[in-house]
């Protein structure tokens, strides 16, 4: 069994900053890619950004230069850092965590994380 737990949103003025967090918790052998999604409403779910085991990342064009992602392989957690935010980062992000358990990997999501950024 696996848990992802997600923290860090919130409300917060456009210019500003969060971070938000995704441990990953149970019987993991390894952890392949990890990364972070977001879904505003009406809109399908899209790639914000992702970091790979040997720490290659990858970003939408849309956050590049502002947002971070990063993880702690000790601690099973990823991290996102969300810098000079803007209204359209509005959404419900969702980090996405490839877990290895014995011989299958699988893909795991977080519950979500809402994040809401004012004008």
């Amino acid at each position: 069994q696996v848990q992802l737990v997600e923290s860090g949103g919130g409300l917060v003025q456009a210019g500003g900053s969060l971070r938000l967090s995704c441990a990953a918790s149970g019987s993991i052998f390894s952890i392949n890619a990890m990364g972070w999604y977001r879904q505003a409403p009406g809109k399908q779910r899209e790639l914000v950004a992702s970091i790979t085991s040997a720490g290659s990342t990858n970003y939408a064009d849309s956050v590049k230069g502002r947002f971070t992602i990063s993880r702690d392989d000790t601690k099973n957690t990823v991290y996102l850092q969300m810098d000079s935010l803007k209204p359209e980062d509005t959404a419900v992000y969702y980090c996405n965590v490839e877990i290895r358990i014995r011989f299958i990997t699988t893909a795991y999501w977080g519950q979500g994380t809402q994040v809401t950024v004012s004008s």
